[in-house]
């Protein structure tokens, strides 16, 4: 089995420094790119592959990028921005490729700004990954010593600066236009669209905003081809995927498989099944914001269609178990607390009921429930689901409450019968 993406990662070692990371291939993509390929031809190299993004929408990468108007009447500069602000609780695939291999991040903001011809790079890192970001900051000052950044890169007439920028925090920081804005210097809150960041973004320019796990593919495709990165999956979608596991799991971590691979090998095999003593009830698949799946979805394929067709989102393939033991209403407070403390608070139905939601569920964990008290909660998920809300955080923080409601029913019942928790007695 390849695993591309994780391939000169050494448990325990330090990432590769530049020379290293060339003796193993590193910068060819560059090369080749530059030398051998216009950017149009990089980007449908992309579209050709099938990459989706991994920052849990899965919209296809290489249609993305061709949405950037192009030529010489085109508006500039232009911006490529990686977001790696991962705070999707339960997620941490993006740390473990920055940690481990900042050059193939480097690389791989190279040859994605040839490919939408833009001159200024971003990579707004979360402020809590201070050694990530240390570690692609000296990443990147060694390619430019190296000639791989800066003007005329590689005597090919393309420049690019790169900028690393620490995130001041928040979560709405991962919407891709409450990032934008947050790099502008100003209150992270996510943007109207129309227009979309490929035609007016960062500073009113053509910007591209990418997953960390999402670009780091994009060197392995150019260098052996958009055939070869459709081949490693099971599934229709391209390439491998970092999946992870966190909760009461033998194995808690992240492993790189097909993209495709059943959720009962990553659980059983990878993560070595649940504790002992403890026995699985559900798990969110792809953090916090997807909906919950149970035993009876172990043999669903880990790809974008077949997760949806199963009731929830591949998201980020990080997913977080929830055991027997384990309270699903006070696991579901907890994530409620979580998002209605992230939300911008710029519209009403995010600001008031997620904090709303927070409050009815933990009535009912200490066993102050009503009889009401599930309707209103069914209410919030309809009125602060999809396009009912200025941006998709709200409905985020709805997927796990409205798929729990449905499949923990009997537990949310029991909490208002007898006005008390079983977990805490």
């Amino acid at each position: 089995m390849e695993c591309p993406l994780t391939s000169n990662i050494r448990r325990g070692q330090p990432p590769l420094d530049i020379a290293g990371y060339e003796r193993v291939g590193g910068y060819q993509a560059v090369r080749k790119a530059l030398a051998t390929m216009s950017p149009e031809a990089v980007t449908q190299e992309v579209i050709d592959s099938k990459l989706r993004g991994r920052g849990g929408a899965g919209f296809p990468t290489g249609q993305k990028w061709s949405f950037v108007p192009r030529g010489e009447a085109a508006p500039r500069p232009k911006y490529l921005i990686v977001n790696a602000d991962e705070m999707e609780p339960g997620t941490f695939k993006d740390r473990l490729l920055l940690e481990g291999d900042p050059h193939l991040m480097v690389e791989a903001v190279i040859v994605s700004a040839y490919a939408v011809e833009a001159e200024v790079a971003y990579i707004f890192i979360r402020g809590e990954y201070r050694l990530a970001a240390e570690r692609v900051e000296r990443a990147a000052a060694e390619a430019a010593a190296r000639g791989y950044l800066g003007r005329n890169i590689l005597k090919s007439g393309f420049s690019l600066d790169l900028h690393v920028h620490t995130s001041a925090g928040r979560y709405i920081c991962g919407e891709e236009t409450a990032l934008l804005t947050a790099l502008e210097g100003n209150r992270a809150i996510p943007r109207a669209k129309p227009p979309f960041p490929q035609a007016a973004g960062l500073w009113g320019r053509p910007s591209v905003v990418n997953n960390v796990e999402t670009l780091c593919n994009v060197p392995h495709i150019i260098n052996r081809g958009a055939e070869w990165f459709r081949g490693l999956s099971l599934g229709p979608d391209g390439g491998t995927k970092i999946y992870g596991a966190s909760g009461r799991v033998k194995r808690p971590g992240a492993w790189e498989l097909p993209m495709g691979t059943p959720l009962r090998e990553i659980l059983e095999q990878h993560a070595g099944g649940m504790c002992d003593g403890y026995a699985l009830r559900g798990l969110l698949p792809g953090g916090a914001s997807t909906g919950f799946l149970t035993a009876d979805h172990l043999d669903v394929a880990m790809d974008f269609g077949s997760v949806e067709k199963a009731g929830s989102r591949l998201g980020t393939g990080t997913m977080i178990v929830l055991d027997d033991r384990t309270c699903p209403i006070g696991m579901l407070r907890n994530l409620e607390h979580f998002f209605a403390q992230e939300s911008c608070g710029w519209c009403t139905p995010c600001r008031d009921g997620l904090p709303w939601t927070e409050r009815i569920l933990a009535a009912i964990e200490s066993g102050e429930g009503e009889d009401g008290d599930l309707a209103v909660l069914e209410m919030h998920t309809q009125c602060l689901g999809m396009g009912k809300t200025f941006c998709a955080h709200a409905p985020g923080a709805m997927a796990p409450l409205e798929s729990g409601l449905r499949h923990f029913r009997g537990d949310f019942e029991r909490h208002i019968r007898t006005k008390s928790c079983p977990w805490r007695t």
